[in-house]
């Protein structure tokens, strides 16, 4: 954002330049892309850690600590540039976390992996660097991450007062001395230690956990941007100046995307994506069922994993209800009708353009949790398709409308014409698992899922509560 504003106001090459000197680039191997494609859809993982780096951050974090993920952000920007996502990754999640490879003094080595950690110990700890972060990320949720911009306590602090000051808003009067934060309900203009304040208070607002902080933390995140964006903002030279100064000091990014010409490059990319348009949401958890005393969560299925294959399909949640509704208008006119019990569903399955062993995963989870116990694995199918398709005679209507109920099919992947024999010689349906297929069990109407995500946009004000 601040090489956007920066450039628009005509910044020349040699300023370019000079903040370029500002930002630290960090060599985490081939785990980050080498550069920046203008042309296609890119994810980055933005980290804030809890380092005690910087002035006046010696009361903050943990003392000693050696720089965990404390806040981790995807930020997905679609390859159109219409919309946008940041999901929010919690830091006590549960995930595996792999082996990962980190350089130091020139010499590199493997730091093993750890299976049921909390998230944020994929950063810092046994001196793991921000790849190892991104690797886990691309372990948990099937998306490829391209780079990373890691920023620390000064971040918040020193951004908020270079745009003077940021808007929030408070359902409630706050007094917490953890963080010492103390607002009365209502509307409040907030940089600096108070801004860092807002943002790392975890007592005062729902469960007093951070998954209600991150809640917090991204309704400050949209204001932020909503006033880097105004007029005030981008008709103050001195704001312009010091707001870039400000967050090209406070990053850390991969070598990938550390000139300042691929900075601005990814900037300008950015800037084409309307407020609007950009979606805030976390990964949906639940509290973790191995511990009786509740502090930590895991992902909740399948809606994690529908999210992911979301963003992994550059779907926008901001367009959901439109497609939700020309979805429904669909199915209702080729599902119109009554449904066969699951029993009665003969279905053979197809490989075509799945990932290997797909077919087998989906008979089996339609064989044992949804009651088509008439379905066979079929191998591959004679081409690759991109759509997943049912394909059925018009008797086997019925049959159908089951299989597209249990699966989510899409009005579009219901494909009327013949059917085929199955291995008893009986008339049997088609399912060929295209290239869009997103697991067994999984449906595969993944707009679904977005109704059923805790999300904002960065243009809507809400009050912390």
């Amino acid at each position: 954002m601040a090489f956007v504003l920066v450039g628009t106001a005509g910044a020349a090459y040699l300023y370019l330049k000079h903040l370029e000197g500002n930002v630290t680039t960090e060599d985490v191997g081939n785990v980050a892309d080498d550069g920046f494609s203008k042309d296609e859809a890119f994810n980055i993982l933005i980290i804030g850690t809890d380092k005690r780096t910087g002035s006046g951050n010696g009361g903050y974090g943990d003392k000693g600590s050696v720089g965990h993920a404390d806040t981790n952000i995807l930020l997905h920007v679609s390859k159109d540039r219409t919309n946008a996502t940041a999901m929010s990754i919690p830091r006590d999640l549960i995930v595996d976390i792999p082996d990962c490879e980190v350089t130091e003094d020139g010499t590199t080595k493997v730091i093993p992996g750890t299976q049921d950690k909390r998230f944020n110990t994929s950063l810092g700890q046994f001196g793991r660097n921000p790849g190892c972060t991104m690797k886990t990320v691309e372990e948990l949720t099937g998306i490829d991450v391209n780079h990373f911009a890691m920023a620390d306590f000064n971040a918040v602090k020193t951004l908020t007062s270079a745009v003077g000051g940021v808007e929030v808003c408070l359902a409630k009067d706050v007094d917490d001395p953890d963080s010492h934060l103390k607002l009365s309900a209502g509307k409040h203009t907030i940089e600096g230690e108070q801004a860092l304040a807002f943002v790392r208070t975890r007592h005062s607002f729902g469960n007093q956990g951070d998954l209600d902080r991150i809640k917090v933390q991204q309704q400050f995140m949209s204001s932020l941007m909503r006033k880097m964006t105004s007029g005030d903002t981008l008709t103050s030279p001195t704001k312009l100046i010091k707001l870039a100064n400000a967050a090209t000091k406070a990053l850390t990014v991969d070598k990938g995307i550390g000139k300042a010409s691929t900075l601005k490059d990814v900037a300008l990319e950015l800037k084409k994506v309307p407020m609007k348009n950009i979606t805030f949401t976390t990964v949906p958890v639940k509290d973790n069922p191995a511990e009786v005393v509740k502090a930590t969560v895991v992902p909740l299925e399948p809606n994690a994993q529908q999210v992911f294959n979301m963003i992994k399909s550059d779907t926008s949640f901001t367009e959901v209800k439109a497609k939700e509704k020309k979805e429904k208008a669909a199915v209702a006119a080729r599902l119109k009708g009554t449904k066969s019990d699951a029993s009665e569903v003969r279905v053979r399955i197809l490989n075509g353009g799945a990932a290997a062993g797909s077919a087998q995963e989906e008979l089996t989870y339609l064989q044992t949790e949804a009651g088509v116990t008439k379905s066979e694995n079929a191998g591959n199918a004679d081409a690759s398709q991109a759509k997943t398709t049912l394909e059925y005679a018009p008797d086997q209507a019925d049959q159908a409308r089951r299989l597209a109920s249990i699966l989510g099919l899409k009005g579009s992947m219901m494909k009327p014409g013949k059917s085929v024999t199955n291995a008893q010689g009986l008339p049997t349906m088609t399912l060929t698992l295209g290239e869009d297929f997103k697991g067994a069990g999984v449906k595969m109407n993944s707009t679904a899922a977005a109704t059923n995500v805790d999300k904002t946009t960065a243009n809507e004000v809400k009050c912390a509560s």
